[in-house]
């Protein structure tokens, strides 16, 4: 396989979701650059939404409703709005030009984890940490941190002088910012006095509700003076730990597990004096050579968001019941905004497990209608948010994806291909011989196959 098609895809695959299909036909001969700088292209921001207004009940419609009609109907309401917006994102990550803003926020989105019973206050999240994915990693912090869902999800709403709340200011540090090992308990407990009164009206604004602040002086990571959240905010930017934190954090997830040292402090030192640019940072991560070195493509567990939205964009398919992709999500264990805690979701190895693999593996077969979908999303009472009453309804309706893939539109495109160097991205493990012999040598059962082996689930 030529190295260039080698390079690209791996582009394609750390910048983006993958190659869509009308990029197959000049994937071999493009250059690295161009792709490059088609990836870099600032495309139109939009945000993402949901069809149903914020308003949806009025009062009229609810008076003669019990209490409990009106909470179950208003978890209905949320619900589907949630759904929505899940699958609004997915809907992005595969049919956006905009490749590499929406893999960033979906990296982002697992570095800010958080998850509220609000569909509001979920998509204002969204579309801050979207606007700001490749912007400066202050103003995303910023607006992340002064957001509703957070404030609500890290219990600072209860942060007030006297009774100070540590959970927001903890996790601040610990999981968004510096890491373990690069604060004490005391500028925890500082950090916290500083952040009281942070908090949000009915509306979803953010407010510093000033009779609600502790205004006495403290003492932060060295520095004294009678601070405020935002006065924290800073003295944390400051601070070289924080920019080798997030660029060790990127590493790890655009590039390799493993971290070369030499490297990410050069890059760290790049990204503290650039002011936190973080379009900078990933342009000088894809545009250095050691990026396309052998040990850095194909070493990656695909997530089940990656899993999904590659096929589906390399897979011409009409989905008639779209919700259904959120029961594979289930079943792989991603759900997009619901991560499991305030840490995000793990990688790598912990994606896989004998369950999750079947799945992956079948995934193929049964999007194709080749096989049907035998296996029930667990219950998971964190997800489902104590509504246990979906499942029943959810495995009843989702055993059938009714999903149709132009086949015709693949095989034409494949047609002088071997369709192995475009779906795979380490070639010298894979059996073709298996792959052909598993059943006819079509293309369609080509694709099928070659997305139904192990080596498809790496990046």
């Amino acid at each position: 396989m030529a190295d260039s098609l080698l390079h690209n895809k791996h582009l394609l695959w750390r910048a983006g979701f993958g190659a869509g299909i009308n990029q197959i036909g000049d994937l071999k001969n493009i250059s690295l650059k161009t792709l490059a700088n088609e990836l870099f292209k600032e495309q139109k921001y939009t945000e993402i939404n949901y069809d149903t207004p914020d308003t949806v009940i009025s009062d009229d419609m609810m008076d003669s409703r019990t209490p409990a009609d009106k909470k179950k109907e208003m978890q209905r309401i949320i619900r589907e709005q949630s759904n929505e917006l899940n699958l609004n994102f997915l809907n992005q990550m595969v049919n956006s030009k905009d490749q590499l803003r929406e893999k960033m926020a979906f990296f982002w989105h697992g570095h800010f984890a958080s998850r509220v019973n609000n569909s509001k206050f979920s998509k204002q999240l969204l579309n801050t940490i979207r606007k700001n994915a490749l912007g400066n990693f202050k103003e995303l912090l910023f607006e992340v941190s002064q957001s509703p869902a957070m404030l609500n999800f890290l219990n600072n709403q209860q942060n007030k002088k006297d009774h100070p709340n540590e959970n927001f200011a903890r996790e601040v540090m610990e999981l968004f910012t510096m890491g373990r090992g690069n604060y004490t308990e005391k500028d925890i407990r500082e950090g916290a006095r500083a952040f009281t009164g942070w908090g949000y009206d009915k509306e979803g604004n953010f407010k510093e509700r000033k009779n609600l602040h502790d205004d006495g002086t403290k003492t932060f990571l060295g520095k004294t003076g009678n601070f405020t959240g935002t006065d924290i905010l800073n003295i944390i930017l400051e601070q070289k730990a924080t920019a080798a934190f997030i660029t060790t954090k990127i590493y790890k997830f655009f590039v390799n597990e493993k971290v070369d040292e030499n490297i990410v402090n050069q890059l760290s030192a790049n990204f503290h004096q650039s002011g936190y640019d973080i379009r900078k940072l990933m342009s000088d991560i894809f545009s250095s050579s050691w990026f396309y070195d052998k040990k850095n493509i194909g070493n990656r567990i695909k997530s089940p968001i990656e899993l999904m939205a590659g096929m589906m964009r390399m897979l011409p398919m009409n989905i008639q019941n779209p919700e259904n992709l959120i029961v594979y999500q289930k079943l792989l264990g991603q759900m997009l905004l619901y991560p499991p805690n305030v840490a995000g979701w793990p990688n790598g190895k912990s994606w896989i497990d004998s369950s999750t693999l079947m799945v992956r593996l079948q995934i193929p077969q049964i999007w194709s209608g080749l096989r049907p979908l035998e296996y029930s999303p667990r219950q998971d009472d964190d997800i489902d948010m104590g509504m246990k009453s979906r499942e029943t309804a959810m495995n009843k309706s989702f055993k059938n994806p009714n999903i149709t893939i132009d086949w015709a539109r693949l095989e034409k495109v494949f047609a002088d291909k071997n369709c192995e160097e475009y779906l795979i991205q380490n070639t010298k493990t894979l059996d073709m011989d298996s792959v052909k012999n598993f059943s006819d040598k079509s293309i369609k059962m080509n694709i099928i196959n070659l997305m139904s082996t192990p080596e498809y689930q790496l990046c």
